[in-house]
């Protein structure tokens, strides 16, 4: 297959005009096969990676079904996100395990390629939970962890830690090589941040969301994210969760290499408005707005290709930023950069071809157009 007359979003982080050449399930430099899709007036980028993000079109990862997953993979292919690292919740050990076993499981013959585990809960803090469970948060817990990945078949890519919790400290030196660890959820201040950076968190979980604001004198947790360039921080551009010009000044801050766009989509994404549930609790949705009945905000109801589009149309971020943000830096921030995230030889052929006003034209998935 070749992918002619489209503006491509290189490795570079630009466009450039140029072929793309797929041979079998990878890009490739060259091809016997003849066979052309005319790309002219539209742009190709890398198919989309959403590292965080509980659920969609009525499911839920946390379902723990086979059925389930398929369904959340099936929708968010279609939105030209292929693949993915869905989240679970503050739950109980007996839960995830079921949870983590249908992970395990899946086969990933259609629909989006489910890469890994993002374990979002138990080990938060109780202040700053969110809409996580308060019944089922666990202290930082390394045997816990080992016991669930162990389950999982080692897909646990991800793991939020409140570093201010007891045992925080240890839990990241035990675990820091088999995962990435996230400060999420947390009341830390600048100096515990800094200490847990130090020890080997590299990540943050959705900035600004769940953890003490950024103020002159008291930067917490953001700011000591900020002070370390080996750390990347999730974002939610949805519309309600930041502020556009807070989003602005983000990309200034950390820049689009260090930013992982996110969607944080729960299971009323791609669903009318109603009541719905997230981590076992009780959610309303209106519009983009996802909330428990106390009105916290509880998740997203926006996929990650539109948080991308609303990123570039509403809040004035660069495409190509956005798109480095929402493809090549989230594939980095949990090491798998070396085969998904960018057009290059040699890595899986997804790409996503859009119009000039980012509509999805189509949607190719390791070589095959979906």
């Amino acid at each position: 297959m070749i992918i002619k007359n489209a503006k491509v979003f290189s490795e570079s982080g630009s466009f450039e005009e140029k072929n793309v050449i797929i041979d079998g399930q990878y890009f490739s430099d060259s091809t016997m096969d003849t066979e052309e899709f005319d790309a002219d007036g539209c742009y190709v980028i890398p198919g989309l990676v959403d590292i965080h993000f509980h659920g969609c079109v009525g499911h839920d990862f946390c379902d723990g079904t086979e059925e389930s997953i398929q369904a959340i993979a099936d929708y968010e292919l279609s939105c030209g996100v292929t693949t993915i690292i869905p989240a679970s919740m503050t739950l109980s050990e007996d839960t995830l395990k079921t949870v983590f076993q249908a992970a395990a499981d899946h086969k990933n013959e259609k629909g989006a390629e489910l890469v890994g585990i993002n374990m979002e809960g138990p080990f938060v803090s109780a202040a700053k939970k969110g809409a996580q469970n308060g019944e089922f948060i666990h202290k930082p817990d390394a045997e816990m962890f080992h016991r669930l990945n162990a389950v999982s078949g080692h897909k646990i890519k991800h793991v939020a830690l409140a570093p201010e919790e007891p045992g925080a400290m240890e839990f990241i030196e035990q675990v820091k090589n088999d995962t990435v660890i996230s400060i999420a959820h947390t009341t830390a201040d600048y100096d515990t941040a800094k200490k847990a950076i130090e020890a080997g968190a590299t990540h943050v979980t959705h900035l600004y969301n769940a953890m003490p604001p950024f103020t002159h004198r008291a930067p917490g947790v953001i700011g000591a994210a900020a002070d370390h360039d080996n750390v990347f921080v999730e974002l939610i551009c949805d519309g309600i969760h930041i502020h556009p010009s807070t989003v602005r000044t983000t990309f200034k801050i950390f820049g689009a290499d260090r930013i992982c766009l996110i969607s944080d989509s729960m299971e009323a994404t791609g669903m009318p408005d109603g009541e719905y549930a997230l981590g076992g609790q009780k959610v309303i949705k209106k519009g983009n707005l996802a909330t428990l009945v106390d009105g916290t905000i509880a998740g997203s109801a926006t996929n990650l290709m539109d948080c991308m589009r609303t990123a570039i149309t509403k809040m004035d971020i660069p495409m190509e930023s956005a798109i480095k943000a929402a493809t090549a830096t989230p594939a980095r921030s949990i090491g798998i950069y070396d085969q998904y995230g960018s057009i290059s030889t040699g890595k899986y052929a997804n790409c996503v071809v859009l119009d000039k006003d980012l509509n999805i034209k189509a949607i190719f998935l390791k070589g095959k157009q979906i």
